[in-house]
C-alpha cells in the first residue's frame, strides 16, 4: 500500500463526527500522517488533544484562520506563544487573508495574520497560509512582516507567476481534491510548473469536495472525508505524468521538509 501524507485537514471540524473512526479509516486507506490545522482559538485544545492521542499520526498546527479574525481575544499572540512552547514541533496555521469575503474586513483580518507571520518568523516555525482574491494584500503584509523560511500556501489557487514570486522566499503548494474538478484545470496547469520539490498533497476535510471519482468515502452533506487523499492523489499523479507511488514519496517527503516532521521509523 502506497503512504500518502495530507499536509492540511481539520480533523477537530464537529462535521467530520468522531475522528477515531475517521482516523482509522485513513490509515486503512493508506495515509500515514496528516497536518491538523486550527481556525480559532477555541479549535486549539482540540487539536492538542488529537495530536497527544496519536502524535505520531498527527502534527499539530495552531492558528487563526482570516474568517474568523473578529474571534481574537485580547492576548491571543501570548497563548499562541506559550502553546507553540510546549509542542516544539508544532507548526502555526491555518492563518491569512481573505477578500472574496468581506466579513471580517481586511482591517481585522490584516493584523491578526501580522501577528502570526512575525511569530512564525520569530520562532521559526512553519506557517499555514490561506489567501483568496487577496495576493496584492498578501505581498503587502510579506513586506512588513516577512515569512518564515518554510511556510505552505495551502489549497494554493494562484497563477504560475504568483507562485513563481513566492517560491524564493520558501513557498511549498498543496494541492487539494477540489481542484480536480473540470471548471479547475488551470490550477492543474499551474501545478504541472511548479518545482516538484515544492509540491504538497491535501484535503482540507471537511472542505474541498473532490469530484465524485475522488470520492472513496462518502459523507452526509457532501462533506469531505480525509480518506479520500490517497484517490485524490492518484488523479494528480496523473494529471502530472507521474506514477502514484512517486507522488506519495515526493508529497511525503516535501511534508515533512516543510512541517520538520521526522520520517517514521
Amino acid at each position: 500500500m502506497l503512504r500518502w501524507t495530507d499536509a492540511h485537514n481539520h480533523l477537530q471540524d464537529p462535521r467530520l463526527g468522531d475522528p477515531g473512526p475517521i482516523i482509522s479509516a485513513m490509515k486503512s486507506a493508506g495515509v500515514t500522517r496528516c497536518v491538523v490545522n486550527a481556525t480559532r482559538e477555541a479549535d486549539w485544545p482540540a487539536v492538542e488533544n488529537l495530536a497527544a492521542r496519536d502524535e505520531d499520526f498527527i502534527s499539530p498546527a495552531f492558528g487563526i484562520h482570516p474568517w474568523q479574525a473578529h474571534t481574537a481575544t485580547s492576548g491571543w499572540q501570548d497563548r499562541l506563544k506559550s502553546l507553540l512552547e510546549k509542542h516544539p514541533h508544532a507548526s502555526i496555521g491555518e492563518c491569512g487573508l481573505d477578500q472574496w469575503t468581506s466579513d471580517p474586513p481586511m482591517e481585522i483580518q490584516r493584523p491578526v495574520f501580522i501577528g502570526q507571520l512575525r511569530l512564525a518568523r520569530e520562532m521559526d516555525r512553519p506557517l499555514t497560509i490561506h489567501c483568496l482574491k487577496a495576493w496584492g494584500a498578501l505581498f503587502d503584509a510579506f513586506t512588513e512582516a516577512p515569512p518564515p523560511s518554510r511556510f505552505l500556501m495551502h489549497s494554493f489557487g494562484g497563477s504560475i507567476e504568483t507562485a513563481r514570486r513566492l517560491i524564493p522566499p520558501g513557498a511549498c503548494f498543496s494541492f487539494s481534491g477540489h481542484f480536480l474538478h473540470a471548471r479547475k484545470s488551470a490550477v492543474l496547469d499551474v501545478f504541472r510548473q511548479l518545482p516538484h520539490d515544492r509540491i504538497l498533497l491535501e484535503t482540507d476535510a471537511p472542505d474541498m469536495l473532490p469530484p465524485g471519482k475522488a470520492i472513496t468515502h462518502p459523507l452526509p452533506e457532501n462533506h469531505n472525508h480525509p480518506a479520500n487523499l490517497p484517490a485524490i492523489g492518484q488523479a494528480l499523479s496523473a494529471a502530472l505524468g507521474i506514477s502514484p507511488e512517486a507522488l506519495a514519496d515526493l508529497t511525503r517527503e516535501n511534508t515533512q521538509r516543510c512541517f520538520g516532521i521526522q520520517p517514521a521509523r
